[in-house]
């Protein structure tokens, strides 16, 4: 089924293996910038550091964008990931407060996950040429059984069913505000954003890296994506992606 959102071509499958492989057989209808695919249900759903993502059939949402960000360089990859983060962040935030992104893209209530995002890029020399953004959210699914150590879903929090379709809408329209200040040039309010939306943004708490567990404060995160913490004899640590990880 497809149906159109202002920019939006949104078309919703019953089931698929992952919405980041399905995205990539449709093409984007003529005058529509963003594609995306919605399913209820993944077989092979992916994760961050090669996990797989548990979700109750219909229970909550599962989606990809695919969008050609062509102004932005190779070494700018982390904005789009800033951008698809606060757009969730955004309107999660209008439910209930005390939400969080954890770097650097995941979705936290407090101390448990809500949802974590997975992007692909394909370079065309030094930029990109095609960018697909997976999102895994947990709206309204109440029992969990992977290993999973700390997951939470969006009707916990609120107390309340939501409607998913409209949650995704909101998502997208966001998305779309912060994608245009990307194609303007306005990267320092998207940054600016992020930083204050991170997960234990002030105060020393603990880390693991591959020396084993430290406590640091967050100092920065580079436009790159690479985190900058600063622990307690005032050293700074560079990290990227699978490097470091906070202990909770």
């Amino acid at each position: 089924m497809r149906h159109h959102l202002d920019h939006f071509e949104i078309i919703r499958v019953d089931e698929t293996d992952s919405t980041n492989n399905a995205i990539r057989h449709y093409e984007h209808s003529q005058g529509k910038e963003f594609l995306v695919l919605s399913a209820e249900y993944q077989t092979g759903g992916k994760g961050q550091r090669g996990n797989s993502w548990e979700s109750e059939r219909g229970k909550n949402l599962l989606f990809s964008i695919s969008c050609y960000p062509t102004f932005l360089s190779a070494h700018q990859q982390f904005l789009l990931s800033q951008a698809i983060s606060l757009s969730i962040y955004d309107v999660f935030r209008r439910f209930i407060r005390r939400f969080s992104i954890k770097w650097p893209n995941d979705i936290y209530w407090r101390e448990k996950k809500m949802g974590g995002i997975l992007i692909e890029n394909d370079l065309s020399g030094s930029y990109i040429a095609r960018s697909i953004i997976g999102v895994g959210l947990n709206i309204n699914q109440t029992e969990f059984h992977s290993d999973a150590p700390n997951p939470v879903s969006l009707l916990q929090v609120c107390g309340a069913h939501c409607k998913r379709r409209h949650v995704l809408e909101r998502i997208l329209k966001h998305f779309e505000e912060y994608y245009r200040m990307l194609q303007t040039g306005r990267v320092g309010m998207v940054r600016e954003h992020y930083r204050d939306a991170l997960f234990r943004k002030r105060g020393f708490h603990p880390y693991r890296d591959a020396q084993g567990e430290f406590s640091a404060c967050l100092h920065h995160v580079e436009d790159d994506g690479h985190l900058i913490l600063e622990d307690k004899d005032g050293h700074l640590r560079t990290y990227a992606f699978k490097e470091i990880e906070h202990v909770l």
